[in-house]
């Protein structure tokens, strides 16, 4: 038999030594390994040594071979099917799982609040009877406000440049201030209220998003508390002087989240047994719109409870105008309204925008609450206050009235 001389390159390679005799034989490393697999011991290969450094996942097989929906993928697991708030089935491990994203622990966490005996002293029925007469001179009045942060702490640790007290008291003030500007400036028997998110900094010291704890002064159930008395001191100190008044509340934000909306509900609940003239929608997208006769407002915080890194700018650009532009158009908002206005919250600061874009007006709201301590380092202390309106749809006029505290 005719032998064959490999190059030492490939003998090698392939784990062989050339003896005295010329002949191949197995290296002195691959008879051990042999020997070793023979005793039942595992050889660690760079592909096993691969395999063991990979991530462990719950694989999305059943024990029959058929791939598994949600609902069987948390059963099979005991997974809390009712707390999953996204889901989305990835299989670039190799092996298929659900990458499953859980509800927060506040939106649970929350639920365990007595809020039947928080709201209880809240709901007495009342005769409503107007207290003023005054006839129409505008279609409708508007009141909107945004970033309340109820329970901020505005100088942790007495080391904020701008020490602004913001507590119970200071937000119940700032309340009636609203109540008595609106008053004053009353010019119809209809009044819409626009809250535009972010009316409680947290809950548990977090944003939605969690990440680092938020300096504040009051514990989950007082900011509860303070809220929902803030909301009831605003209704019922303007209820008598309008013949209906809506109010219109986001609940997608990034720090007040589930937390505002169970405020929002509750407080919804208390006007449905209160006020027959009042109307109260909780708004729980990031972007929403409402007609009144031919004018569509568009409502949003400015920034989601999950998703965006940065919201809706104070100057509009070009990204938010595409933004806007196709939001208006999925929702045929171009057909039925002649007049758009963009109502936003978020950046602290009112401007008003009636030129950039040919389509709608894009209205940046103030904060009514101080600046915290981050915003007054990394910014200015700024302005504060909310914003009356007056629309009359004959002479298509549209005043703005920014108060200023």
């Amino acid at each position: 038999m005719k032998r064959i001389r490999l190059s030492d390159t490939i003998a090698e390679q392939m784990g062989l030594t050339l003896n005295t005799s010329g002949r191949y034989r197995l290296s002195d490393e691959l008879v051990e390994k042999a020997s070793n697999l023979k005793s039942g011991s595992k050889i660690e290969t760079s592909r096993t040594k691969k395999n063991v450094e990979k991530d462990f996942v719950l694989s999305a097989w059943n024990d029959e071979g058929f791939m598994m929906d949600i609902d069987q993928y948390c059963e099979h697991y005991k997974l809390p099917r009712e707390d999953v708030r996204e889901y989305k089935l990835v299989s670039h491990t190799g092996t298929p799982y659900y990458n499953i994203k859980f509800k927060e622990v506040a939106e649970k966490e929350v639920m365990s609040f007595d809020i039947e005996e928080l709201v209880k002293k809240h709901i007495k029925p009342v005769d409503v009877s107007r207290s003023i007469e005054i006839e129409d001179e505008n279609d409708f009045d508007m009141l909107t406000y945004s970033d309340v942060h109820i329970g901020m702490e505005t100088n942790p640790d007495n080391k904020a440049m701008y020490s602004v007290e913001w507590n119970r008291q200071s937000a119940l003030r700032e309340c009636h201030r609203m109540i008595q500007a609106t008053i004053e400036n009353q010019s119809s028997t209809t009044l819409v209220i626009d809250e535009l998110g972010d009316f409680l900094d947290g809950y548990n010291q977090q944003t939605t998003r969690g990440g680092h704890a938020l300096p504040q002064n009051m514990s989950n159930e007082e900011a509860f508390d303070v809220a929902l008395e803030f909301k009831m001191a605003l209704i019922d100190g303007l209820v008598n002087h309008y013949e209906s008044i809506m109010i219109n509340n986001i609940c997608n934000d990034n720090h007040a989240g589930s937390f505002g909306y169970f405020v929002n509900k509750a407080f919804k609940d208390i006007c449905s047994v209160k006020y027959p003239n009042v109307e109260v929608n909780n708004y729980t997208k990031f972007i929403n719109h409402y007609y009144i006769d031919n004018t569509c407002f568009v409502i949003t915080h400015g920034k989601d409870d999950s998703s965006l890194k940065f919201g809706f700018k104070p100057h509009l650009d070009a990204k938010g105008i595409e933004k806007i532009d196709q939001y208006l158009k999925q929702n045929d908002v171009y057909k039925h309204a002649n007049k758009i206005v963009f109502k936003k919250g978020d950046s602290h600061q009112a401007l008003i925008d009636m030129c950039t874009s040919d389509d709608f007006y894009y209205v940046n709201y103030p904060a009514l609450s101080p600046s915290s301590m981050w915003v007054q380092n990394n910014f200015k202390k700024g302005r504060r206050g909310f914003v009356l309106e007056s629309v009359n749809e004959e002479r298509n006029t549209h005043s703005f009235n920014p108060i200023f505290i």
